[in-house]
């Protein structure tokens, strides 16, 4: 009976024993599994917080674009709109389907059909913009990616390049031909008209100077648009000063009275080369527009941080409707007077450009038969 027990409490051990082996293995692989469960896990965490960072950074992207982009199913409708489609199109991406400008619309039903890239520019809203829609699908079939340009400021940029070109050529073209046919009168009447030679070679001479300022206004207006070198402490009643000196004979010539008042004012970071051509242009858009008995006052002086040149004349003002447009290149209120005294019809936007490279401001004020009056203001230089 004892050895019975004995056999009965060793086979309890060792079953005990081997129970307790598998108990620690079952634990071993337990810890393994939740061990290897929480790598999967983080992994999957790991890769959703990746592809929320990526989509953030997406968003982040798309809303930042000046493009607008819009996402087309394969039922033609609207899945994504960015907000620059929203403002391009002028709509919230539920109704943006709605108003939809045609061309675009066929541009996307286009892409979707050919599996190819299709381009429209297309006018819409009031005041009128220009928008180039350029379609192409996008992955899924039948879905098509239309991203969205505003145009506007390239056309405008376009066709004020054109006019230039337009303009350029007749205003050079005008005195090309006064120049020879003064020429080919001179030279049939060489030997039996004098007078004629002595009035067509004055007039030779005035067309040859027209020709010669229209040319220099170009070339300064060329270089004035691609940014001046602001290096030198510029001292503004100098210039001013010696400015209004070289305009004295000619208004006196013309009849109108140039005064100058200027203040002593704080140096300037410029061009004193380009702050000449403004102060230059200014007096003699002045004098030109005044006429015999009137005035123009130039003056000069400091208010807090900036230097303030005004140039007021009596002279016969400017319409209106044409104020907007007076810094234009060859834009004249009145042309035959421009051509009678020489003009070229750049000398404002000359000044214009001056005054922007200097990071200036220039404003105009005008009554019809009262007058002008140009106030550009300067900014002084850092101590």
């Amino acid at each position: 009976m004892g050895d019975l027990l004995l056999v009965g409490g060793v086979a309890v051990l060792a079953f005990a024993a081997g129970a307790a082996v598998v108990l620690r293995r079952a634990g071993a692989r337990v810890r393994a599994l939740e061990a290897e469960r929480r790598g999967w896990f983080e992994q999957i965490l790991d890769r959703t917080k990746a592809a929320e960072e990526e989509r953030r950074a997406m968003a982040l992207v798309l809303s930042s674009m000046e493009e607008g982009v819009l996402l087309f199913g394969s039922d033609g409708r609207i899945r994504f709109a960015n907000p620059a489609a929203e403002r391009h199109l002028g709509s919230r991406p539920g109704s943006i389907d709605a108003i939809l400008p045609l061309a675009l619309r066929e541009a996307v039903t286009t892409a979707s059909e050919r599996q190819g890239a299709s381009l429209v520019e297309v006018e819409t809203g009031a005041p009128t913009r220009w928008l180039r829609g350029t379609a192409a699908p996008a992955g899924d079939e039948g879905s098509v990616m239309l991203v969205v340009r505003d145009v506007t400021e390239a056309r405008r940029t376009e066709a004020i390049r054109r006019d230039f070109v337009a303009n350029a050529s007749h205003e050079l073209k005008t005195p090309a031909a006064s120049i020879r046919a003064a020429a080919e009168t001179i030279a049939s009447a060489a030997d039996d008209d004098p007078i004629a030679i002595r009035r067509f070679a004055g007039r030779l001479e005035r067309e040859a100077i027209r020709l010669s300022r229209i040319v220099e206004d170009l070339l300064d207006l060329s270089r004035l648009e691609s940014g001046s070198e602001l290096s030198e402490l510029v001292d503004l009643a100098t210039i001013v000063r010696e400015e209004v000196e070289r305009f004295e004979a000619a208004a006196a010539e013309a009849g109108v009275e140039l005064s100058a008042r200027t203040s002593p004012v704080p140096p300037l970071r410029g061009s004193a080369r380009d702050l000449a051509l403004l102060v230059r242009n200014l007096a003699d858009n002045a004098i030109q527009y005044t006429k015999p008995g009137g005035g123009v006052e130039v003056e000069l002086s400091a208010a807090g941080p900036e230097v303030v040149l005004t140039v007021r004349d009596t002279g016969m003002g400017i319409p209106t409707r044409d104020l907007p447009r007076v810094f234009e290149r060859f834009y004249r209120v009145d042309r035959a007077r421009s051509r009678e005294t020489g003009g070229t019809g750049l000398g404002l936007s000359i000044v214009k450009h001056v005054v922007e490279n200097h990071g200036g401001r220039i404003s105009v004020e005008s009554e019809l038969g009262r007058g002008s009056r140009f106030v550009v203001r300067l900014p002084i230089a850092p101590p």
